[in-house]
Parts: structure tokens; C-alpha cells; sequence
């Protein structure tokens, strides 16, 4: 075990300083490649999350608080490099925790990096305006940070989620209280750890594991915090807001998604069909923004779905350090939410198109499940409408732009969709019409975007990270007007 995770997890961070939790109990970090305890965590609970609030506040008094905006940058920008000379360990640590293909983890890092690079490098750049007002007057508007905020993030994507968010609120001139998910925290851990070697100081990051409930319920509804980001699910996002609310504390949301790719008869289908796949497979599909469902127009949806097909059958699931397409799901709980759905699918006598092969050495106690492909699913069937949050992926024919839309809007969520067609016209008319954060034309996600906003709508949730929306975001907008005769 030490030589797979070569520091110490039992541990939360605050003020600049590695120590024990309050109470002295810890929480087992599994292996979803083989199912073994891969490390202890800290469970941290309330008193912690004090005391992490309690460091943040003073960083904001101290050391953290008298940089300027040039000098944050700097900071960031140093922990972007570190984190980039560290980026096959760090992709090593997150195959391990979260069960992502190699491939996938180093991806995952060299976005972190990415993010602190473009955040450093944004930090001096957010301006205020002067406003034309009365004779007599001078009006102007600058922004400053909320103070304290609180980021809780999900296991899938921690390094991602962590640049978009952490990086942002230190942008600004946040102080930060991060909880990591349970299920996976080591490149969060590992993390905390670079922002310190790389100069920030001390309370300006406080990171505290623990279970949701507990550390993640505290740090929500903590009179001390002046914002939280959450990203998860939409039943636990709807608990933070309503904790948050109770101190009247602004909250962006990131939530679940069924977002649609729509292919209409007239795309280029070479261009289209990786992205069609690999959106729905990457992270063996535990992906907010996955593309879940795939739209088709009926004159090529047979030609569709056979090349779809013949991908999914070449795919290889196995352990997440061997490299294949696909890695495990991260626990046992999620493999059996995801085979509930594949049970609906064949009680229901819907079509498997394909399946991905397991190959034979994965271990017997690892979460695989095979990505499957599922054909002529009805929009309003279970497999359609709900979040999976794992390796399927559904075929609806459409007839016509209209019917395309009535399809992809018919859903609670809104968080990302993609067009392919090479009508100019029908580009725009789809992307305004679609009620989505996001929409791709002739291409899903544009590389992963570190300046593109970032958020959905309806159950996806509310605010947006990513590019300088986030840096709004995690500000709050002053206006000062001076009556000077």
C-alpha cells in the first residue's frame, strides 16, 4: 500500500499545515480496479471544517490577503508548472483512486495545469468600468472576493473539477475550504501538497476528506462561508443550496446531464463517429456532460448505428494502470445502478446493438462493466430520460429539425449538446434552440476548453466555471459612486 500512495492520506490540511483530524477515525479508499483497500482518509467532520474555515479567514487578514492580483497569478502559475512536472505520477494516482484509464488520468492533469496556467495569468486582467452618470459625479464598479468559499467536489473528475473551480476562487482572492469526495481524494491530497511547495500561503487552501453527510454537510451550511461551488448529483446539490440558503450564501451548481449528439442526414459521419463514442465511454461514461444520447435522422441512422456499433465492439475494458479504452466504475454501489438500467433495457426488449469486450485478466473483484450500445430506444423511456452515469449509450431516429429539438429539450436537464450537420443555417437555428449550457457544432467538447464557460440549465443547475465567467462567479461587483461637485 505505501508504495502505491507515497504519502501520508490520513490527514486533513489546514492552515498551512498537515495534521489529524479531530476525531480519530478514518474512511477506506477502494481500488476499483481489483476491489482492495488502496489507503485510510481522514474523516473529517465538523470541528475540522471549522478550523478550516477558521484559516481561510485569517489567510484573507495575512499573507494571502496583502498579494496583489500580479502576485496571485504568479502563484498559480508556479503550481500549474509543478503540477505539469508531476503529471504521470499524478495520473498514476488518479488511475488508482478513480479507476480512469492512464491515458485518461494524464489528460485530466494536464488540464489541472492548464487551468492554473489560464487562471494565473487571468488573475490581474478582471477590470471595472467607469459608468456615465450625473453632472457632479463619478461612478465606477470593481469587483472583489466573496472571502471564504467552499468547493465540494465529485470523484470523477477531481483534478478537473479542482482547476476550474479552486483555481478560479485563488484567482480572485478567495480563501478556500475544499472536501474531495470519498470515493476518490489522492490527487487532491497530492495537490494541497504542490499549492504548498509552490509558495501559496498558508490558509489560503484548506482541504478537509470526510464523508458527504458529515464534512460535506458542515462545510455547506457553515455561517463562515461566503460561496460554494458543488458539483454531483441533483439530490445532493439541491441539499447544499438549501443549506447555503440559510445564511443567504450565493452557490454555483454543477448537476447531472443527458445531454444528446444530434446527427443529421447531411454530416460528415467520418468526422462525427469518435466523438459519438468516445464522449459516451470516456471515464466508462461517469461523466456529467457524457453524451448519453445520440439523435439521428432515420435516412442514416441504420449507417449510424452500424459504425457505432463496430467501435463499441473493438473497445477493451480492464484495469485502469493496463491503459485500455475503458477503465472500471468507481464502486460497487455505481455498477449496480448501472446494470439496474441495462435490466430495463433487455426486460424491456429494447435492442443491445453492442457491447465492448472485458479482457480476460481483469480482476474478479474490480467494478467492470461492459459500455453497451443501445438502438430504437423511445424518448420517453427510462434509458432516455434519466442519468445512468456510466457506460450506455442510447440510439433515437428523428424525423426533421423539429422533431430533433422537441427530443433533445425533452429531458429535466441542459448541461451540454452537439449538432452535426453542414447547413449553416440549421447550425444556428439547433444551437439556439437547444436548452443546453453548451452546444458543439460539428465537434462535442472543443478539447476540454479551459476558456469556455461551463454550466448548465433546468436540473443541470445554475452558474457557470470555467473561462472568466468563473472568475465573476467567485466575485461579488461593487459599485462606488462620488459626488465631488
Amino acid at each position: 500500500m505505501a508504495s502505491l500512495v507515497p504519502f501520508d492520506t490520513q490527514r486533513v490540511f489546514i492552515g498551512g499545515r498537515w495534521e489529524a483530524a479531530a476525531r480519530a477515525e478514518t474512511i477506506a479508499l477502494g481500488n476499483p480496479s481489483d476491489g482492495s483497500v488502496l489507503a485510510q482518509i481522514a474523516r473529517g467532520g465538523a470541528a475540522d471544517v471549522d478550523a478550516a474555515v477558521g484559516a481561510a479567514r485569517a489567510a484573507l487578514g495575512g499573507a494571502w490577503g496583502r498579494l496583489t492580483a500580479t502576485e496571485r497569478g504568479r502563484v498559480l502559475a508556479e503550481m500549474g508548472r509543478r503540477v505539469l512536472a508531476q503529471a504521470d505520477e499524478l495520473a498514476r494516482l488518479e488511475a488508482l483512486d478513480v479507476g480512469k484509464p492512464l491515458k485518461q488520468g494524464r489528460a485530466d492533469a494536464v488540464a489541472l495545469a492548464s487551468y492554473l496556467e489560464f487562471y494565473g495569468g487571468a488573475a490581474d486582467k478582471v477590470h471595472g468600468e467607469t459608468l456615465p452618470y450625473q453632472a457632479g459625479y463619478t461612478a465606477l464598479t470593481w469587483r472583489e472576493p466573496h472571502g471564504v468559499t467552499g468547493h465540494i467536489v465529485p470523484w470523477n473528475y477531481p483534478m478537473q473539477i479542482v482547476g476550474r473551480s479552486v483555481g478560479a476562487a485563488l484567482a480572485m482572492g478567495n480563501a478556500c475550504v475544499l472536501k474531495p469526495a470519498e470515493e476518490a481524494c489522492l490527487t487532491v491530497l497530492a495537490f494541497a501538497r504542490i499549492a504548498h511547495d509552490a509558495g501559496l500561503p498558508a490558509g489560503a487552501l484548506n482541504v478537509v476528506p470526510g464523508l458527504g453527510e458529515e464534512a460535506g454537510a458542515a462545510l455547506a451550511s457553515h455561517a463562515g462561508i461566503d460561496h460554494i461551488s458543488f458539483t454531483g448529483s441533483v439530490a445532493t446539490g439541491a441539499l447544499v443550496q438549501a443549506a447555503a440558503a440559510a445564511h443567504t450564501v450565493p452557490v454555483t451548481l454543477e448537476l447531472g446531464g443527458k445531454s444528446p449528439q444530434v446527427v443529421f442526414a447531411d454530416a460528415d459521419l467520418d468526422a462525427a463517429l469518435p466523438y459519438l463514442v468516445n464522449a459516451g465511454i470516456q471515464n466508462a461514461g461517469q461523466t456529467c456532460s457524457a453524451a448519453s444520447r445520440i439523435l439521428v435522422e432515420r435516412p442514416v441512422y441504420e449507417a449510424v448505428l452500424a459504425r457505432m456499433a463496430e467501435r463499441y465492439r473493438a473497445l477493451r475494458v480492464g484495469p485502469a494502470l493496463a491503459d485500455h479504452d475503458v477503465g472500471p466504475l468507481i464502486s460497487k454501489r455505481q455498477h449496480e445502478i448501472v446494470s439496474h438500467y441495462l435490466a430495463l433495457a433487455r426486460d424491456g426488449g429494447l435492442r443491445i446493438a453492442a457491447q465492448a469486450e472485458l479482457v480476460a485478466d481483469a480482476p474478479a473483484g474490480g467494478h467492470y462493466l461492459r459500455p453497451t450500445l443501445v438502438a430504437d430506444v423511445p424518448d420517453v423511456h427510462a434509458l432516455a430520460q434519466e442519468e445512468i452515469f456510466g457506460p450506455v449509450q442510447v440510439l433515437i431516429p428523428f424525423d426533421g429539425e423539429a422533431e430533433a429539438l422537441a427530443i433533445a429539450n425533452g429531458t429535466p436537464y441542459g448541461l451540454v449538446a452537439g449538432v452535426w450537420t453542414r447547413d449553416g443555417g440549421r447550425q444556428l437555428r439547433m444551437a439556439r434552440g437547444l436548452k443546453s449550457g453548451q452546444v458543439f457544432v460539428n465537434n462535442y467538447g472543443a478539447g476540454g476548453g479551459v476558456e469556455l464557460p461551463f454550466g448548465g440549465v433546468k436540473r443541470s443547475g445554475h452558474g457557470r466555471e470555467k473561462g472568466f465567467e468563473a472568475l465573476y462567479g467567485f466575485s461579488a461587483l461593487k459599485t462606488v459612486a462620488i459626488h465631488h461637485g
